[in-house]
């Protein structure tokens, strides 16, 4: 009898040495990212082994023994959690660089639309008085500090797309190194033994590397053997077991972004995650810029041909007051005398020229109606953008809240987990007491 007692005794406490330590790791790791909830699988142990030689058996007892170590998980939420954070980490993304996109366009005081407005009041101001030498060089003025904001906006652009693509290079770093780490768990998963603490920080390991990479892009992820991570992108296979390949970003005159695997084979770009939100606004950026570029050429164009219909204070044509030569950011004014200004009409009007800005270079397809409807273009794409950023925070909060009631650790749950274990811990400790004694008292008696 005592033989049995001391192998469901040493039983219970081997088990029950193991449950507190699960217990203490969850306690230790309340604030750890990743961390999944440990939790001890317990089973009744087979029948006793005692082979006392006198004693014959009326009922068999084992005792108990740890079957696993797992981890409290929910797939399905998991899924849903890396869903939620590529939908935010695309919108986060494409928040960012939109908003420095508008700060790049500057429509305050010293941006190109407040500027064009200043410049045609200065116009009016010189159609009541023509001759006016001051009013002349402030209008020249004000021409060439539009033709300087067109030039300062479109390398504002440009450093945005530079950034941009700073930016995409760093992530695809992450998604490189994200792929390499999968792979090396994947190798430990498959020499590892299901069931024990060593599998179940590998499964976190490989569950955080997983939610890097969704966050960065839209992969495909499917489990194989040993809960090992499968992952492919646009028919490509980017890690299969412990093999893994890499990717490389470039990046496109007009600052779109391209993306190839190691070997030079081109990928689609990233549809969602940071990778999604970047190649998104860097496209964004590029359409900002050739819009810019066409009103640069517009407002040359127009100023020109209608300084060009005008007649100077000497009797000739007017000449080209600003150059531009592919960009905005070539749009400059050119060196002209107030003496040069064509301000007249042909019939010889003093302000006849003047008094035709209202009607060749403002109202309906005018580059002043133009930029502000590029203005608010953007500014509608921003506020879709800030609402899209709310809705995937407060699904992404959503998605994470109900995973860490499965997954999460309760302080409060695990203090009383903890004392209900070590109860039944010296409970053991006690059963290994009593057959000690029974054995002691046993022998002195013989």
């Amino acid at each position: 009898m005592s033989g049995d007692l001391f192998i469901i005794g040493s039983s219970g406490t081997r088990a029950y040495r193991t449950v507190m330590s699960a217990i203490s790791e969850n306690i230790a790791n309340v604030s750890t990212a990743g961390y999944a909830r440990r939790s001890v699988v317990t089973a009744e142990s087979g029948a006793s082994t005692a082979t006392m030689a006198m004693y014959i058996a009326r009922a068999n007892f084992g005792g108990t023994q740890v079957m696993s170590v797992g981890r409290e998980t929910d797939p399905y939420l998991d899924a849903t959690v890396r869903a939620t954070g590529m939908n935010l980490g695309s919108a986060n993304a494409r928040l960012r660089w939109l908003t420095d996109t508008e700060t790049a366009l500057n429509d305050g005081t010293t941006g190109v639309g407040a500027l064009m407005t200043n410049m045609f009041q200065n116009m009016e101001k010189l159609a009541a008085a023509p001759s006016d030498t001051s009013l002349r060089v402030t209008t020249l003025d004000s021409i060439s500090r539009v033709a300087q904001a067109f030039s300062q906006t479109a390398n504002d652009l440009k450093n945005v797309s530079a950034s941009i693509a700073t930016e995409g290079q760093s992530a695809v770093s992450t998604v490189n190194r994200a792929l390499a780490s999968l792979a090396d768990i994947n190798n430990s998963l498959l020499r590892a033994q299901p069931g024990t603490s060593a599998y179940a920080q590998l499964l976190d390991s490989r569950d955080s590397a997983l939610q890097t990479l969704s966050e960065n892009m839209d992969v495909s992820i499917s489990f194989g053997a040993h809960d090992s991570a499968e992952i492919s992108f646009g028919g490509q296979t980017l890690v299969s077991g412990s093999s893994a390949t890499s990717l490389s970003l470039t990046t496109n005159d007009d600052g779109t972004l391209g993306m190839m695997l190691a070997d030079g084979t081109a990928l689609a770009a990233p549809a969602n995650g940071t990778l999604g939100g970047l190649f998104s606004a860097a496209q964004t950026v590029a359409d900002r810029r050739s819009d810019l570029d066409g009103l640069a050429e517009q407002f040359a164009t127009d100023l020109n041909a209608w300084h060009a219909q005008g007649i100077t204070d000497d009797g000739a044509a007017g000449g080209d007051l600003v150059s531009w030569t592919g960009s905005a950011a070539t749009l400059a004014a050119l060196s002209v005398s107030p003496s040069d200004l064509a301000l007249r009409s042909p019939d010889g009007t003093l302000n006849g020229n003047l008094l035709t800005v209202t009607s060749t270079l403002r109202g309906n397809g005018s580059v002043e109606l133009n930029w502000t409807s590029m203005i608010a273009t953007h500014a509608n794409l921003l506020g879709a953008t800030q609402a899209a950023v709310d809705t995937a925070a407060s699904r992404n909060d959503q998605a994470v809240a109900a995973r860490e009631a499965v997954s999460g650790v309760d302080l409060d749950m695990e203090a009383a987990d903890l004392l209900r274990v070590q109860q039944a811990y010296s409970g053991c400790a006690k059963i290994l007491q009593v057959a000690k004694e029974t054995v002691d008292s046993i022998l002195q008696i013989i």
